[in-house]
């Protein structure tokens, strides 16, 4: 598996990590425990090195998940988590929080769910409105001078915030949406990160499944599956958001790929500052993806591709309203 370093702090991972929260939510009844321990391990046996996991995926569940997976190799790995939701007795999200006092409290969890004594990248996982993004990266970085820390990372953040926080402590990487379903980063998020030396770690790469070719107007998400709220994947906008997977899988064919490998490729082929985690839990397609890292696109791949992202506009916001509303722009 080649390497890419995420942006000017040093950190060093493989092209394409693995987004582990499918193995915990979203997306259907939860796989036996042991089965995605052995798929975890499989992952780094193929050269993964970056995992990415969420206090409030589960919630806890995926933390502890990929805490006793990845123990064996942990000094091979690079384990990114996130803070920033409130959870209450129940563990159901009351809203977002990034409280000094919870960021710390949250990270002592991690370290313990995790079995690890450092954290390698710790990302606010949205960014909290009541709470000065100063006083969320100070907080950090005392965590980093306390060795509990290594790396400082935001999700979902604009770029007003993202330099806040980088004059406070500079922050390794951003994760945010980003693919040939949805490109606003190209915006105004890529090229601040690129004059501040901050890597880029788009989630949801293939479109959470969308942009494999796997998921046809017949498609009917099952109980527990997130896309099932999504008003992308619903009625009218799915039918008219099809119409770019015809087209990814047209430049598909003509490099014996699929259409997730192509689609994977273009981000690659966007910044050498840019890892994607596209998450799975199935051998075969985590297989697919990391070859991804191999397949080369011409210039005229991409610009074919570019062609046919903006020939189809995308219908549908991605999260439903509330969830919108704790986007940082």
């Amino acid at each position: 598996m080649q390497t890419r370093t995420l942006g000017t702090q040093g950190l060093e991972v493989s092209a394409l990590g693995l987004g582990c929260m499918g193995m915990s939510q979203s997306f259907g009844p939860r796989p036996p425990r042991e089965e995605m321990i052995t798929f975890l391990r499989a992952a780094v046996d193929r050269g993964v090195t970056l995992f990415d996991t969420a206090e409030v995926y589960g919630p806890f569940h995926n933390e502890e998940l990929v805490g006793e997976a990845l123990q064996p190799v942990r000094g091979d790995v690079v384990i990114a988590t996130k803070f920033g939701f409130a959870l209450d007795e129940d563990g159901k999200q009351t809203g977002v929080t990034s409280r000094p006092d919870h960021i710390r409290a949250a990270v002592d969890g991690s370290l313990r769910r995790l079995r690890t004594e450092a954290i390698d990248l710790l990302y606010q996982h949205r960014v909290d409105p009541d709470v000065p993004i100063e006083e969320v990266a100070g907080t950090v970085k005392e965590l980093i001078e306390a060795g509990k820390v290594h790396h400082f990372g935001m999700s979902e953040a604009g770029v007003d915030t993202i330099r806040r926080a980088h004059a406070v402590q500079p922050v390794t990487a951003l994760q945010s949406e980003y693919s040939l379903f949805w490109r606003e980063p190209e915006e105004a998020i890529l090229p601040a990160l690129g004059e501040l030396g901050i890597g880029f770690v788009p989630f949801s790469p293939l479109g959470r499944g969308f942009l494999t070719g796997q998921v046809t107007a017949a498609t009917e998400f099952g109980e527990g599956d997130i896309r099932a709220s999504l008003p992308r994947f619903e009625g009218e906008a799915l039918q008219a958001n099809l119409a770019l997977v015809d087209l990814i899988t047209t430049v598909a064919d003509g490099k014996k790929a699929t259409a997730g490998q192509v689609a994977l490729a273009w981000l690659l082929a966007q910044k050498p500052w840019i890892t994607p985690i596209p998450g799975t839990r199935r051998l075969e397609r985590l297989d697919e993806n990391l070859a991804a890292a191999d397949l080369d696109l011409t210039p005229e791949d991409v610009a074919e591709l570019d062609s046919a992202s903006a020939s189809v506009p995308v219908q549908g916001d991605r999260y439903p309203e509330a969830m919108q509303r704790m986007i940082d722009r």
